[in-house]
């Protein structure tokens, strides 16, 4: 199911209609390989969550933001896995537009316990700390 489109002017709360799960100008992984290739490149840990991120190949499409989440069953049973991932989702859709990069993918994985007790403020801070490192050059 795609979800809506987000409202032009950015009311939402007049017009009743709800902003979609990942924003706009983000894409979800879904595929394995594209997760396995993630799981290849870079990786930056942080308090509340992992994060994997890598710059796509030009034989990729090169165009717009994909983030995939995931949570092991180390994260708790299947109500605590999916609360960690609702809370990763709407960390990305608010963080990504701004702090991520075009033709990036980007897997934003949940840590036991912590990704869905620690405070949501938090939980941006350590996206974009995360992101920060991620784009840093390496030498």
């Amino acid at each position: 199911m795609t979800p809506p489109e987000a409202p032009v002017n950015g009311d939402s709360a007049a017009t009743g209609i709800t902003p979609p799960a990942v924003s706009v100008c983000l894409s979800v992984i879904q595929k394995r390989p594209d997760f396995l290739r993630a799981a290849r490149a870079r990786r930056q840990g942080t308090a509340g969550m992992m994060v994997q991120g890598r710059k796509r190949g030009p034989d990729e499409p090169a165009q717009g933001i994909r983030v995939g989440f995931t949570c092991s069953k180390k994260v708790g049973n299947a109500v605590a896995r999916n609360r960690a991932k609702r809370r990763l989702r709407e960390v990305a859709r608010q963080v990504l537009p701004e702090h991520g990069r075009d033709g990036w993918d980007y897997v934003l994985i949940g840590r036991a316990e912590v990704t869905a007790s620690r405070p949501f403020e938090q939980l941006k801070t350590d996206l974009i700390y995360a992101l920060k490192k991620l784009h840093q050059d390496r030498k």
